[in-house]
Parts: structure tokens; sequence; C-alpha cells
């Protein structure tokens, strides 16, 4: 019978030789290989120690996969005895390519890693044949649980923003994020709970020279963070998001919709109210980006409510403020504007608007200086939502913690660097 075509593969696992490879009847490949290294370093004395004395047990760690087959690592560690301490203790060698008690290579954990990214650890565990609890210690032990100050890039714009982890808003949790110069987001904490002890006390905890550098707070317009802010961060400007501000005007609006619209209907003959129907949408959407059906719909309803008619041209001059003003002044100049208008022509539906702009107007203005807002906050909500559908909720912040910094920054930290030529190496 002709053997079987065979190619040579780098292992890639430095300071080892192979010794032999054995296919088992599973496919799974066994590679047994030995150490080259003939030293290593006390554990007490931390001297380098050449003695040896004897071998471990072999031990068997999951390896990379190689043309779809399990792979498997097997070694047996060298002891060496240190002759510089008294007792002469013995020291089992290391080597770097993997973790002493961990289950599989450094290599094949980084690979879990990346398989793990935006999906479950049960898709994972099944998906690569090994066990949940595998791989949560491989998560454990690469990704920490809270942030690391020291490995934070440089940054200038802080998010603070909540997420609820059941249905409702039950449990509701603070999610902290920077936002790095050319966009891209790094998780900071999940906080317990959004009071703002809670919030002052870890914005308390930032490391002074990073509190220098933070010049912009995003947030809603909840108190607990806009004063924890101000007591920690004064020099801070705090950015009420402008999408925020949008769904309050918005509403106003649309709360006047439903009232003319059922007036509409008891005042007209059916034939006369139907074509006023079916303009939510229409309704809702910037006047540039209706389609000439969608304006025809809207155009009819409107004509029925001056009022409505007023409303929706006073929602639309809003959205044309926040879109072209570049300064903070001009900004203000232009809502106070807006304003005197909006109370000379005698509509209601503004009042509870017009309330908030007396409480957050200057806040809500510092928006239009770069014209930041939390968008970036609200894009990694979606993504933590999406998440706990996944997993049919994570209710452990330490993980949560853990899963978004995965998904996050996973591919970046975690993907294989192509082996250069032998010429550079």
């Amino acid at each position: 019978m002709p053997e079987p075509p065979t190619i040579a593969i780098p292992l890639d696992l430095p300071d080892v030789r192979v010794l032999r490879t054995t296919v088992t009847n599973d496919r799974e490949v066994i590679i047994a290989v030995e150490r080259t290294l003939t030293t290593t370093t006390c554990r007490r004395c931390g001297q380098t120690i050449d003695a040896t004395y004897g071998e471990d047990r072999p031990i068997r760690l999951r390896h990379l996969p190689i043309l779809g087959a399990l792979v498997y690592i097997e070694i047996r560690p060298k002891r060496f005895r240190c002759p510089f301490c008294d007792d002469h203790p013995t020291t089992t060698q290391q080597l770097v390519w993997y973790t002493p008690k961990a289950p599989s290579t450094k290599a094949y954990e980084r690979h879990l890693l990346i398989t793990r990214i935006n999906r479950t650890i049960a898709d994972v565990s099944q998906k690569e044949d090994t066990l949940p609890d595998a791989v949560l210690g491989v998560l454990d032990r690469w990704v920490d649980a809270e942030v690391d100050w020291a490995a934070v890039p440089a940054f200038a714009v802080l998010g603070i923003d909540e997420i609820a982890l059941k249905k409702g808003h039950r449990d509701v949790v603070v999610i902290v994020t920077a936002q790095r110069p050319h966009g891209a987001l790094h998780l900071l904490a999940v906080l317990p709970d959004r009071t703002t002890a809670t919030v002052r006390t870890w914005l308390a905890s930032i490391p002074t020279a990073v509190q220098r550098q933070i010049r912009t707070v995003c947030t809603d317009m909840w108190t607990a963070y806009v004063t924890a802010v101000e007591d920690v961060l004064p020099y801070a400007a705090i950015v009420i998001d402008r999408f925020h501000v949008a769904m309050h005007d918005r509403d106003a609006v649309d709360s006047l919709r439903k009232q003319e619209l059922k007036r509409i209907r008891k005042a007209l003959p059916k034939a006369a109210a139907d074509p006023c129907t079916h303009t939510l949408w229409p309704f809702r959407k910037r006047a540039a980006d209706l389609e000439p059906d969608e304006r025809d719909r809207l155009d009819r309803l409107l004509a029925h409510s001056p009022d409505l008619e007023t409303a929706y041209d006073f929602r639309e001059e809003l959205t044309a403020i926040f879109d072209t003003t570049r300064s903070k002044a001009a900004g203000i100049r232009r809502i106070t504007a807006w304003r005197r208008k909006v109370e000379a022509s005698g509509l209601t539906c503004f009042a509870p608007f017009l309330k908030l702009l007396d409480t957050w107007l200057d806040r809500i203005a510092n928006s239009f200086r770069h014209h930041q807002n939390s968008g970036f906050v609200e894009g990694l909500n979606t993504k933590i939502k999406v998440l706990k559908r996944r997993c049919f909720g994570i209710y452990n912040l330490r993980h949560l913690f853990q899963r978004i910094t995965l998904d996050l920054d996973g591919y970046r930290r975690f993907r294989p660097q192509p082996v250069p030529p032998a010429h550079e190496m």
C-alpha cells in the first residue's frame, strides 16, 4: 500500500525538538517534544542552575489544529536542583509557550480568544470540542477584569451611559468608555449602579495624569453623572448629547400629531380623513429625506392642522441649528431666538422641552464646539444588547467587562502576527 503524501510545517514552538509524531484512530495528532534548554532559574534564589534532577510526568497540551485535526503537544518537564540554596530545592523548568497548569499552549489560547470574539462560550466550546470552563479560564488568564491604565492609549473624550442587564430598567449598570482621537473605543469601567457616589468614586480613582487629559465628557441628562463629573473633573466640558435632546423635542411634536390626528378623524368624513393616516414615518423623517409620495401624504396631514404644521417647522428649524452651528455662543444665541418664536406662537406642546432647556442649555451648547456627541456610546450600547441576547444575559460584571473588552479590542491584541522571513529573524 503506498504511503500517504506528507508535508512538513514549522511547529513554531521555541526551545524544543520533535521526538515523534503519532496520529490516533480518532485523527488526533500527538507531537512528542523534548526541551533543548539546559538551564533554568531557581524559584527561590533566582540564580541560573544547570544540575538536572529528573523529569516530571508527561503533560499533554492542546495546540493549534492542523488540517482540521486536533493537535496535542506532549512534553516531560525537566527538574533542576539548586546548589546555591541551603536545602537544595528543585525547580521545574518552564518554557515561554505555555503556562504552568494550563491545559493548552499559549498559541491555542490566543486562537480560542480570537474564535470567541462576538461569540458565546457555548458556541466556541462546541466548535473547538472543548469544555466551557476551559474557554472561560482562557478569558480569565488573558483579559483583565478591570482597566489597566498603563495600557490605555491617550484620549480626551469620555463617555458615560447606562444599560439594563435585564429587560426593562432593573439592574442598570454604567458603561464608561474612552474615545481615542481616530474614533476607536476603549472600555474603562462597568459600574454596578448610576448613583452620584459610585460614579464620583470611580472618576476619582482615575490616575491624575489621565484626569488632566480629559477635555470632554459626553453623557445624557442624568444629574448624577453631571454632578460627579463636575466634582472630579471640573475643567472637562460636559456635552449633553444632541440626539437625547432631539428625542425630547421630537416627542413633543409627535404628541401634538397624535392629538391632531384624533381631532381630524372626528371632524372630517372618513373619505377625507383617510389620506391623513399612515403618516407616522413621513412625519418623523427629516424633510430633506422624504420621498415624493411621503411628501404628498405629509402635506395632506399638515393642510388640516396649521398648529401641527407650525410645530413641524419649528422641529426642522431646531434640527438645522444643530446641524449647521459651529460655536457655542452662536448655538446659544440661535436656540434662544428659536425659543422666543416658539413662545410667541402659543403652542403648548413644547412646554416640557422648554423647561428642559432652562436646566441644560449651557451643556447642550457645548456640543456645538466640536460637534461632539454620544454616538460612540450609543453604538457600544447596541453592541452590548446584542451580546446579552446571544448569551441569554450576562449578570457577572467581571465577565461583562472582559467580554466587552474582548469584542472591542480582541482582534488587535490576539490576532497572530506573521512570522518574518528567515533573513529578517
